[in-house]
Formats: structure tokens, C-alpha cells, sequence
């Protein structure tokens, strides 16, 4: 009886442990308060390029902020990707590294302009900022991922500038956790 007991105490702790670190495991967050994960960016968040009318917005970024990010991150790279743009090749839409550690988000509308919050990287419309979806009529919504990654490098590792595939490369074994959040958008069917 008291090894049956013993037993279902060794599973029970088996259990509260796998609990406990599947917990932790998930506790790297990215949120907005302004969208739920897998639900619609507001049209403020489109971009305003006047030269394209498929641009409906005001480029305002939505807020984002983040939490749980691993002891030992030296530094935070954010970046926002749609993966259905130019008919399936993907669109970057902002690039920014060298977030320091202690930075656990961006208020609405702060990286719609260069900030000395991040450095910045260059995306396809080939700026170091926050460029809003651009959705073309008739293709649907799109998932622009916003993905957050916990690195072990300084803060100034990296140059201004590079493209999201070089960043990508520089973070082979620096990588330290991920974390995303995924924001819809099509343009307005009123919108032209």
C-alpha cells in the first residue's frame, strides 16, 4: 500500500513538474493590446503610401509589448512579415534589432517613425521602420506575423540597415527564444 502510494506521488510530481515547464516553456509572450493574436489590425495600422491605392491608412503601428523573455537576453529583434504578399513571395514590413533587454514594448504609433528605441533594419519598402499593410483588393486577409526573438548579442552587434534575410543570418546560434502574434488585414471593400 505504501509503495502504491509512493508511486502515485513520483507521477503526480512527474505531472506538476511537465506542468510547470510547459508553463515556463510558454511564458515568452507578444501581445497587443490593440488586436488578439489570429483577429484584425485596425485600418489606422495600414500603410499611407499616397502613390498606392491599395495604402488605405495611417501607418500608425499597433502598440505591442512583450513579456517572460529569457534571463540571459542581451538583446530583442522584432520583425513584421506577410507571408501571402506579392502573390505568395512574402512582403517585409519592418525590421528592427538591438532592442535592449529592459525595453518590453512600443506604445501605439512609436515605431511608425525611426526611433532610437531599435535599430533600424531595412524592409522591402526599404525603410528601418513600421510600414502598414498595403493589401491588394480582392486577395483576402492576409497574416502579417509580427515576430519577437530573445538574442544573446550586445545591443550594438549588428549595423543599421540589413534586410530581414541578413538578420536571419546573423542570429544562426544567437537565437536565444521566439515568441509571435499574427494581425489580419484586407483592404476595405469600400476603399478605393
Amino acid at each position: 500500500m505504501l509503495g502504491h502510494h509512493i508511486g502515485r506521488l513520483v507521477i503526480a510530481s512527474a505531472i506538476a513538474l511537465a506542468a510547470a515547464s510547459a508553463a515556463s516553456a510558454a511564458d515568452f509572450v507578444l501581445s497587443s493590446p490593440a488586436f488578439k493574436d489570429g483577429t484584425p489590425l485596425a485600418t489606422k495600422n495600414a500603410g499611407a503610401a499616397k502613390s498606392n491605392p491599395n495604402c488605405v491608412g495611417e501607418n500608425v503601428s499597433p502598440p505591442l509589448q512583450w513579456s517572460g523573455a529569457p534571463d540571459n537576453t542581451k538583446s530583442f529583434v522584432l520583425l513584421m512579415y506577410d507571408p501571402e504578399g506579392r502573390a505568395g513571395l512574402g512582403v517585409s514590413h519592418w525590421v528592427a534589432y538591438g532592442i535592449a533587454p529592459t525595453v518590453t514594448g512600443f506604445a501605439e504609433g512609436e515605431v511608425s517613425k525611426d526611433s532610437d528605441k531599435y535599430v533600424g533594419g531595412k524592409s522591402l519598402m526599404g525603410v528601418g521602420h513600421y510600414s502598414g499593410p498595403c493589401t491588394p483588393s480582392g486577395t483576402g486577409y492576409h497574416h502579417y506575423t509580427f515576430t519577437l526573438i530573445a538574442t544573446d548579442l550586445e545591443p550594438t552587434a549588428l549595423k543599421p540597415g540589413l534586410t530581414r534575410d541578413e538578420v536571419f543570418a546573423a542570429l544562426n546560434g544567437h537565437a536565444l527564444k521566439a515568441t509571435g502574434l499574427v494581425g489580419l488585414f484586407t483592404k476595405p471593400a469600400a476603399a478605393h
